[in-house]
């Protein structure tokens, strides 16, 4: 059995072939044991893949504290693995999200979810006393966003503002919180704390594009480059739709396939 591992805009993920694990395989059991900083490989998430065939490409994912999550940049470098699909242009189920996948000039483009259960919602009032009047937006992208705009991200201890906010009790189950910093008429900086991860990631996909369409609502422009904390970028286009839905919301960056590794048996022996 081999894990692959991939990167997307900084984030790296391991990936299992479905007809190559055990019939024991529990993704949430692997994920806590695969992926941890210092005692594991240092994954910001493990996936299980099927192979391609015929519908959509199917694929599960998990955090690394085991939680069963929607990732987009994961579900982006998944393309980059060898025996992906080849084509310029698939669909794609990824944790029961419908998604599509692209080949572009900006390297591997996925179209988010969308429809009732996305988009950005009223911030929860009790949040408000919390964010010190600092400008801030709430949305739904296959897990909850808190986008907090800042005069410099750079500048923000993500450490000791990110987890009173991401505990929030007005938060069911949490919430990421993304930091952002407005530098053009279409540039961003953003920062990112995950759930799951319990950390500072280099980029989160569904962050980037949260923080987007809330550019996109306040702006009337519909395509935003956000500089990550990886020094690498990603695009994101949409259609913004009234009552904070979007419309095509597509995050496109770079991919890479670093290799693969064997783990040690003593790393799965629950």
């Amino acid at each position: 059995m081999k894990l692959h591992i991939a990167s997307a805009a900084g984030n790296i993920f391991g990936y299992l072939w479905a007809g190559e694990v055990p019939s024991s395989f529990d993704g949430a059991a692997w994920a806590r044991a695969l992926c941890p900083r210092g005692r594991a490989f240092g994954l910001d998430g493990l996936f299980l893949l099927e192979r391609p065939g015929a519908g959509p490409w199917r694929m599960e994912h998990w955090d690394t504290d085991g939680a069963h999550t929607f990732c987009s940049n994961g579900t982006r470098a998944a393309l980059g693995l060898e025996g992906a699909p080849v084509d310029a242009a698939l669909e794609a189920v990824s944790s029961g999200e419908a998604v599509s996948l692209r080949r572009d000039s900006n390297g591997i483009g996925l179209r988010m979810p969308e429809g009732d259960a996305t988009g950005l919602r009223p911030l929860p009032m009790p949040v408000w006393g919390a964010l010190g009047g600092r400008p801030a937006a709430f949305g739904l992208v296959g897990n909850p966003q808190l986008v907090v705009e800042m005069p410099k991200v750079a500048e923000v201890d993500l450490g000791s503002f990110a987890p009173p906010l991401r505990y929030h009790r007005a938060f069911k189950g949490g919430s990421n919180v993304n930091v952002l910093e407005v530098i053009g008429e279409h540039e961003a900086r953003i920062r990112s704390w995950e759930r799951g991860v319990e950390g500072e990631t280099l980029c989160c996909g569904t962050g980037c594009a949260v923080a987007a369409a809330w550019l996109a609502q306040r702006t009337g422009r519909g395509q935003w480059l956000l500089h990550t904390a990886s020094g690498e970028a990603v695009t994101i286009e949409l259609q913004s739709l009234p009552g904070g839905a979007w419309k095509n919301l597509w995050l496109s960056g770079p991919v890479r396939r670093i290799g693969e590794a064997s783990p040690d048996a003593a790393l799965l022996a629950f």
